[in-house]
């Protein structure tokens, strides 16, 4: 064969040897930048998450402020009321005491004597 016919089909061997570089030159390029723009974006996600978890974090800490506070202010309110009528019942004991002192000594000593019987009864039952 003559080096003629040869030259056009080593031209385009050329050419397309070439033309593959320049392909890989660009796929590397492609995928560098493709490869910035998701880093970038990553980036970016996990900044906005972490200002998303800092926000719901601070939401949850005031709710739970919040709710303590409704909390200790309604226990307040209800140790108020039980402490008033503990003080109401015990002005009412020590008015009926006064009035009728040996009743209301008969009465505690008939209920010493039922609770001295209850507890003798479970340790005899326990004895045996």
């Amino acid at each position: 064969m003559p080096d003629n016919a040869l030259n056009p089909a080593l031209n385009e061997a050329n050419k397309a040897s070439s033309n593959a570089g320049a392909a890989i030159e660009h796929a590397e390029r492609s995928f560098g930048e493709a490869a910035s723009a998701a880093r970038a974006n990553l980036s970016e996600a996990a900044a906005s998450a972490k200002a998303n978890l800092s926000d719901a974090a601070k939401r949850i800490e005031a709710s739970l402020t919040q709710g303590l506070e409704t909390l200790r202010a309604q226990s307040r309110t209800y140790t108020d009321t039980a402490s008033q009528s503990v003080d109401e019942a015990s002005r009412y004991v020590s008015e009926r005491v006064r009035e009728r002192p040996i009743t209301a000594t008969l009465a505690g000593l008939g209920v010493g004597v039922l609770l001295g019987l209850l507890l003798a009864g479970n340790r005899s039952g326990r004895d045996k």
